[in-house]
């Protein structure tokens, strides 16, 4: 508290101090627009005062403001890549600001005295120029730059940058991983404000929650700036949702398309409308996005053991069973076959304005309602190997120490909902995003201030998801001939017949997570030429972030054994298809018709606390920071920006004391609180216009998922196993350097190489362990434990590499081809990982450190004619540590290959295609070793197509 009330003094006194120093001069300022050949805001211009050395750049609505300029007439110089250099005559009046608005031409280029005309680059030229004149080291597309249409999420644009890989769901890319660090270390904000989370267990912001077509820009931070929150340990995504234009805006879409895994049709449809009035003071930009696709997905999944063991049949004294252990080679002690049926309907709307009350004073209102329906049915056949004591001699069979045949239990499952409202027989996942922010910019003689309070908010609700599950036991044969695919056969398929599988249960869930995050921040900042170089500044400001994240759930079963003791009594259905993208071998079989259990009248349920007491919680989470830094101009050719950001964090966090899964014993609740002083140092040397050298020192953070902060106490008798939270649990932090070279091309192009360095303190991981004494209860010594703790450290080591130009050397066509690369390689070391014998694990990679990713596209691009084929490769990389070796989980490697297409009708209008995943890439995870399945599923290619229209006004 001591700490907070003297930053506040000290801002105080600085505001106080610069502003009084700057009445009496006799200084104006000039502030503007700079806007393209349609009337879009140009990010990322070079605004220069060539006799005062005196510069600015404009920022993503295409503005920049340059104060403390003498009374006097200049002439502004305006360079961007890709567009023709602009002059315009200004003149500053003591104590006022002078407004000017400046439209830029895309220009031809000349070569070996020929003309050569680029089309299609306007949208990368913004995300370059916008990337070479941050201080930090960023990389910044467009949406339209990658050639991604309205149906895809922001997260298949994501995917294309460097260091960038996403983790998929259903076939959609969902979760960010920057630089190698798992989502939950990565921040994700929205025009700068943070956006919420509606998962339950961890901080992931899902990408594919918000359409593509929303979004303007996309700038990803991978070295931050002081002024920036704190908690981007792997680096922080900027969406920049459409801003209003300074002419008249009319754009639409409509597509349809089909996939071929269901051989069923896709709707998309997106509108925005934009404009300015008259006196150019009031601007407004209004889009709506819609998406309905119904898919589906084929899935194998198996858990893999090294030991087996079976009942001798004799008894000790006590009379426990008397086992005896076998050696074998790993072999699936669990199988399962799924198939997925799928629709996702997504939503988003946006009504952005901003007001000019004169040149000195702006607001702007910005909002955003992202809203997705994800209705789900699967079909599941599950097997497990029975426990050691229920297996006896001639049970099973070993033949070359693969164990290929065994006594296994059977459920066959259908995944549903109610027939009524919007679930439609399906598990209705209802997830919904919205955002709200006021903010203004203000100059108050030649101090800049600008301000932001917003709400957002972000929920899943999943109501009335209802299982019915029948089980039998027969014996299979184990198929481990190609652990890619692995697969259980029954012994007799008689055996395996429907009639003779029993009544299990039928269940029915509810369950709701939502976040609500309240934002304000406020940023001054003042000239300050510390080297007398003609440019230099000193900013400082505050921000608080109060956040609170609820889930509670509940779980009922009922009891309808008696009206449904066979599967084979009820309606049916067979989902067996020889074009099983798996596999033609995976013959799924027949399970209940979800419209039969959408239709069951389920009344008086019994309450199964054991499903949800634990995953019940609240927590709150208030952040407090402030910063000062300094940008200076050391020389012609080197800036540097060098400050300090103080963060503040409190955390309450409520959970539940169990005993015996399903005994309530009271709520337990916690608070914690530490402070992160973090100082950041960015130097920018420009060797020439074209080329830039860059490196940074930063320190970050990341806060523990809300699940593991609480403090709550599951003892799970049956399993013989301790679930624990964690409350004590430190933010992890990270020091980092990063080294940077890039080169610009006149033809709007890049290369770029550089290196990146994090040492990690405290990163998190879930200890696996087994417990000494009674501590949680009489009988609990060698129950399993399992905890979230802190590790020691961890260090990652990285380079990333990018070339995009337009190969226009080449002579004929050729010359509209242009090339898009990029690589990173990762490679990192994890201490203090313990096993489950409590031994320190060696040679172990931080999770979720993906050792290489590439990007490729070659596109092709004339008058009237555009055409893409991009590739997306990432590497295998640890997801998940188990135990030990054996135990741990990978994400396999996965290349995604697509192609997009467009062809201008005329000046407006455009056909496009666009075909998804053309290799069939699966999601796959392996366990221990790569030929091993854990999980693999298949989502089959996309066709989508349609028309888009477009029309500017100045």
């Amino acid at each position: 508290m001591k700490i907070t009330k003297y930053l506040k003094f000290k801002f105080l006194l600085l505001i106080v101090a610069l502003c009084s120093a700057n009445v009496t001069a006799q200084k104006g300022n000039v502030e503007g627009v700079i806007s393209d050949e349609n009337g879009i805001y140009v990010p990322g211009a070079t605004v220069l005062i060539p006799a005062l050395k005196k510069g600015s750049v404009s920022d993503f609505n295409g503005h920049f403001s340059l104060v403390d300029i003498p009374e006097g007439s200049y002439i502004l110089k305006i360079t961007y890549l890709g567009y023709a250099d602009v002059e315009q005559n200004v003149t500053v009046v003591s104590g006022r600001t002078a407004s000017v608005s400046i439209y830029i031409e895309p220009k031809s280029f000349e070569l070996d005295g020929v003309e050569v005309i680029s089309y299609g680059l306007g949208s990368q030229a913004k995300a370059l120029n916008t990337q070479k004149n941050n201080i930090n080291i960023t990389s910044v597309v467009s949406t339209d730059q990658i050639g991604k249409f309205p149906d895809a999420n922001i997260g298949d644009a994501v995917k294309r940058i460097p260091g960038i890989t996403m983790q998929v769901d259903q076939g959609e890319a969902r979760n960010i991983i920057v630089r190698g660090l798992s989502p939950q270390l990565n921040s994700v904000t929205l025009n700068g404000s943070r956006i919420p989370s509606a998962e339950g267990d961890n901080r992931n912001v899902q990408m594919d929650l918000i359409p593509a077509d929303m979004i303007q820009s996309i700038e990803v931070s991978k070295a931050i700036t002081p002024d920036m929150d704190a908690d981007a340990l792997g680096g922080a995504v900027n969406l920049i949702t459409r801003t209003s234009p300074q002419g008249f805006r009319l754009s639409s879409t409509l597509g349809s398309g089909i996939n071929f895994i269901t051989d069923k049709g896709i709707i998309n449809g997106s509108f925005l409308v934009g404009d300015r009035s008259k006196n150019k003071k009031f601007g407004y930009m209004i889009s709506a996005s819609y998406n309905n696709n119904d898919f589906g997905s084929d899935n194998v999944e198996a858990e893999w053991a090294d030991e087996f063991e079976y009942y001798t049949g004799v008894d000790d004294l006590d009379g426990e069973p008397i086992l005896e252990s076998v050696d074998v080679d790993p072999y699936t002690k669990e199988f399962q076959q799924r198939k997925y049926l799928v629709q996702r309907i997504r939503r988003s709307f946006s009504a952005n304005m901003d007001y000019k009350f004169n040149a000195n004073n702006a607001v702007y209102l910005k909002t955003i309602y992202n809203w997705r329906d994800d209705r789900e049915n699967r079909f599941r056949l599950k097997s497990e190997i029975l426990d050691a004591e229920d297996i006896e001699q001639g049970d099973f069979t070993v033949l070359n120490s693969r164990l290929t045949r065994f006594p296994a239990e059977h459920a066959r499952e259908t995944k549903g909902g109610t027939s009524e409202g919007r679930n439609k027989n399906r598990r209705l996942e209802d997830q919904r995003m919205q955002n709200y922010s006021l903010g203004g910019k203000h100059l108050l003689g030649s101090l800049k201030l600008d301000w932001m309070a917003s709400f957002a908010k972000a929920s899943e609700e999943r109501l009335n998801e209802r299982y019915v599950s029948f089980e039998s036991e027969y014996s299979v044969l184990n198929d481990n001939s190609n652990p890619r695919f692995p697969l259980y056969i029954a012994e007799d398929n008689a055996d395996a017949d429907i009639a003779n599988f029993e009544y299990k249960e039928i269940t029915e869930e509810n369950q709701f997570t939502k976040e609500e995050d309240f934002n304000v921040f406020v940023n001054f900042e003042v000239p300050s030429d510390f080297f007398n170089k003609g440019d230099g500044s000193i900013k400082f400001g505050a921000r608080a972030r109060i956040k609170s994240k609820l889930r509670d759930n509940n779980f009922f079963e009922f009891d309808l054994e008696d009206q449904y003791a066979t599967l084979d009594i009820l309606p049916t259905k067979d989902l067996s298809n020889s074009d099983f993208l798996a596999g033609s071998q995976y013959l799924i079989g027949s399970f209940a018709d979800e419209k039969w259990l959408a239709n069951l009248d389920l009344v008086d349920g019994e309450s199964i606390p054991d499903e949800f007491l634990r995953k019940n919680y609240n927590v709150d989470e208030n952040v407090f920071a402030g910063y000062v830094m300094t940008n200076q101009k050391l020389s012609e050719k080197l800036d540097l920006l060098l400050g300090l950001r103080l963060e503040t964090t409190k955390v309450t966090a409520t959970g539940n004391r169990i005993a015996d899964e399903e005994d309530l014993k009271g709520e337990i609740t916690k608070e914690s609180s530490y402070t992160n002083l973090m100082p950041g140092l960015h130097l920018k040397y420009s060797a020439s216009d074209a080329t830039i050298l860059r490196f940074a020192w930063t320190n970050t953070l990341a806060r523990p998922n809300y699940a593991d902060l609480v403090p709550s106490v599951d003892v799970v008798s049956g399993d013989e196993e301790i679930i624990l939270g964690n409350p004590e649990l430190e933010a992890t932090t990270s020091v980092n350097f990063d080294l940077m070279a890039e080169h610009y091309f006149n033809n709007v192009g890049l290369l770029s190489g550089g290196a990146f360095y994090k040492n990690i303190d405290n990163f998190i991981y879930t200890f696996i362990g087994e417990t000494t004494d009674d501590t949680y209860g009489l009988g609990t010594n060698g129950y399993n434990l399992f905890q979230p703790l802190n590790g020691e450290g961890a260090s990652i080591f990285g380079a990333e590499f990018a070339f995009q130009r337009q190969l226009n050397f080449l002579p004929g066509f050729a010359k509209n081809l242009s090339l898009y690369l990029n690589y990173t390689f990762i490679t990192s070391s994890a201490s203090g990982i313990m096993n489950e014998d409590g031994d320190e694990r060696e040679s172990v990679d931080l999770p979720n450190t993906t050792p290489n990713t590439f990007n490729a596209s070659l596109a092709y691009n004339d008058k009237k004619f555009s055409a893409r084929l991009s590739g997306n490769f990432s590497d295998s990389y640890v997801d998940e540590l188990g135990g030990n070796d054996f135990e741990d989980r990978y994400y396999d490697t996965q290349f995604f290959l697509d192609f997009n297409a467009t062809y201008k009708v005329n000046g407006n209008l455009s056909l496009y295609a666009d075909l998804n995943n053309i290799t069939d890439q699966p999601l796959r995870y392996f366990q221990g070793v790569k030929n091993r399945t854990q999980q693999i599923e298949y989502y089959g290619q996309r066709l989508t197509f349609g028309l888009k229209y477009d029309l500017f006004k100045k």
